[in-house]
């Protein structure tokens, strides 16, 4: 092994580039992974753009799977070579927000986020894992990296958002926009028993996503009010529940909107970048009296979260890799993160590929 790997580091405000780095050496809670392939994520984009402080020098990345390098001395079960994979909320499982099950916001607001938000991130030829007994999962040999790696995060994010919509079986559900989160969500608002899936978004390549993944129908912004559009779909009745997964106020507002009183609000969008304040409108709000909830999250961590995904990939029920648009070797990185920046050639996700 090499003394040295190259890492896809932020330099500083919108400034990226390939930089070696040592490579890590485990503690005994940790694990040392050889990267094989990952996705970029468009909160990358928001980091570098200089939503989240985030130190100069900081790796990035948080979608990457692999082999085991090499494990600390308190970390049992697995082996040299093995296929594995890690969420990218990696909690202690031992403080008291993991504790009370808030494993995501570990040690505090949104302290389970820790690749590039407090650590180096993992889009390198090796990244450490912490905790790793407990965050390291194990990839089933019928499930290739191309998939392994959504698990990561946008089936675990965007499943998180229809879990917390609170779905019921023969719901009306509305998944606002159909990026990598949203279409996932899409995903798992079918597999939780939506009725009737209305999606919102105007890209033709989304759009044709969005329908293979179980939308029912989609409203396209350009063509009109939304919330109108939504209403007349459903008689005027709006929806059960509302996922919004863009990080827009526009969006999170017409998501209240055209729900339902009694009806729940899912946000996992990224509001880390909107120069304007969220608004509630009030009589959408039914004036803070319409029993309507709004349910915020981060993706759960963990190797049983892991797990189960891997067992919706493994069984045929779900199959990520269509968002896959774009394939780029580890050397082109620069180029896809540019891609993703500026949503060019209907990029939905592009995959990184390890040597």
């Amino acid at each position: 092994m090499s003394a040295s790997m190259q890492t896809f580091t932020m330099l500083g405000l919108n400034e990226t580039s390939i930089v070696d780095k040592p490579i890590p050496t485990p503690g005994p809670n940790e694990a040392l992974v050889k990267t094989t392939a990952a996705l970029i994520c468009t909160s990358d984009v928001h980091t570098v753009r200089g939503a989240l402080p985030v130190e100069p020098g900081r790796t990035l990345g948080h979608e990457s799977v692999g082999v085991v390098a090499a494990v600390g001395s308190a970390v049992a079960g697995f082996t040299e070579g093995q296929r594995v994979a890690v969420n990218a909320v990696t909690p202690c499982w031992q403080c008291s927000y993991c504790q009370r099950g808030l494993s995501s916001q570990c040690g505090g607001l949104l302290g389970g986020y820790k690749y590039t938000a407090q650590v180096d991130g993992n889009m390198a030829e090796y990244f450490l894992v912490p905790a790793a007994q407990a965050n390291l999962a194990p990839i089933p040999d019928s499930v290739p990296d191309e998939a392994a790696v959504y698990a990561c995060d946008m089936l675990s994010t965007g499943f998180m958002g229809a879990e917390h919509a609170q779905i019921t079986l023969g719901d009306t559900v509305v998944v606002f926009a159909q990026g990598a989160v949203g279409l996932a969500a899409t995903i798992g608002a079918r597999l939780l028993g939506a009725g009737r899936i209305i999606t919102v978004e105007s890209l033709p390549e989304r759009v044709a996503l969005s329908k293979r993944f179980g939308a029912d129908e989609v409203v396209d912004y350009t063509h009109g009010d939304v919330v109108e559009q939504i209403l007349d779909l459903t008689s005027g009745q709006g929806a059960d529940a509302t996922i919004e997964a863009l990080g827009a106020p526009h969006t999170f507002e017409a998501a209240l909107a055209c729900l339902k009183a009694g009806g729940t609000l899912s946000n996992v969008g990224y509001h880390g970048e909107n120069p304007a304040p969220l608004q509630l409108d009030l009589m959408a709000f039914g004036l803070g009296m319409g029993e309507k909830t709004i349910r915020t999250g981060l993706c759960p961590g963990g190797s049983d979260r892991m797990r189960r995904i891997f067992t919706l990939i493994e069984t045929g029920k779900v199959d990520p890799t269509p968002m896959t648009t774009h394939r780029f070797a580890f050397a082109d990185v620069q180029r896809a993160f540019t891609m993703m920046a500026d949503k060019e050639d209907g990029i939905v996700k592009p995959l990184i590929t390890f040597a």
